[in-house]
């Protein structure tokens, strides 16, 4: 299914760039896009988590510069039955995570400092169960392989609109002020279709590994109330991969309508409650107890996450 909806996905993106190509420069410009497009599309496949990884300047985590949380990744990724992920920390004061990666056995996690700091050790062991779901969903591919591509699209978009087509080639400067308005559009609705119905699934599928949906919920109002306080400038720069983390890191996007990256958080609290109520009426309600060595409290307990000294220090 999972491997449908790339397809799918890569097939619109591409139609996109085709449909820009014209409006810009007729058919050769549609050919042009057309190579354009294969070209980019494989560049996404191969490098697109890189390339998110270094959008937003994200620092490799080792077991001994963060021994903590390291082994909190570990143990729930065990318990996903998924390999260890890379490991990487972003230095903002905004609460958020992403994951990425083109397969589990590619899937890096990647969490802010402002996280750590925030969020109890139970609230970041339901996002990092979260990420870890989407690793394990391959919801990771579609995700940042959406950023890149829709990324060139826009890119294409204000080239053509910049060094437009004359007009007796494609559809003159009205074409080209249609493909650098409406083209970025289609492009992040694309990206919609996918990351909204996803965020429902990883939620479910994150609170049943950490084994408490109500770490993961918990987490949620505390990320959604506190994450437009803070600017992440590496995500105002690249708006494009703002639906990969688990809740909206752009500043003032309060809004849940058409154009939105993820459901209302509300909702998804309700969702998670919901299957907490069910689990413990199944008696499966009781959350991880160790990660390595160490003790997890119970999800009512609310002391800080303790940091590790790591390379954000």
């Amino acid at each position: 299914m999972n491997a449908l909806k790339t397809m799918m996905l890569l097939a619109s993106m591409t139609a996109l760039f085709l449909g820009v190509g014209w409006l810009v420069g007729g058919v050769t410009g549609a050919v042009i896009a057309l190579v354009f497009a294969l070209a980019t599309n494989a560049f996404a496949f191969w490098n697109s988590d890189k390339l998110a990884l270094a959008a937003h300047r994200a620092r490799p985590v080792s077991p001994q510069s963060a021994p903590e949380l390291y082994a909190m990744v570990e143990g729930l990724a065990a318990r996903a039955g998924l390999p260890m992920p890379a490991l990487y920390v972003i230095e903002s004061d905004q609460p958020n995570a992403f994951a990425t990666g083109r397969s589990p056995e590619k899937g890096a996690v990647a969490v802010t400092t402002g996280i750590m700091r925030q969020l109890s050790r139970e609230e970041l062991a339901g996002v990092i169960a979260h990420e870890l779901a989407h690793i394990k969903n391959r919801d990771t591919l579609i995700m940042t392989v959406a950023a890149t591509v829709a990324g060139a699209i826009s890119m294409l978009a204000q080239f053509g609109f910049f060094f437009g087509s004359g007009r007796d080639r494609g559809a003159g400067i009205i074409g080209v002020l249609v493909a650098a308005i409406l083209a970025p559009i289609a492009a992040m609705m694309i990206q919609m279709l996918v990351s909204r119905t996803r965020e429902y699934s990883a939620d479910r599928m994150g609170g049943e590994i950490c084994g408490n949906p109500l770490w993961l919920a918990s987490a949620l109002a505390k990320i959604s109330g506190k994450a437009h306080r803070y600017e992440m400038e590496s995500a105002e720069r690249d708006p494009a991969s703002a639906h990969l983390f688990i809740v909206n890191p752009l500043a003032g996007h309060r809004m849940d309508g058409l154009f939105t990256t993820h459901p209302r958080t509300e909702n998804r609290i309700a969702a998670l409650k919901s299957q907490a109520a069910e689990m413990q009426r199944t008696g499966d309600l009781s959350g991880l107890r160790t990660a390595g060595s160490r003790e997890w409290r119970t999800p009512t307990t609310r002391r800080p996450v303790t940091r590790s000294r790591g390379p954000w220090e």
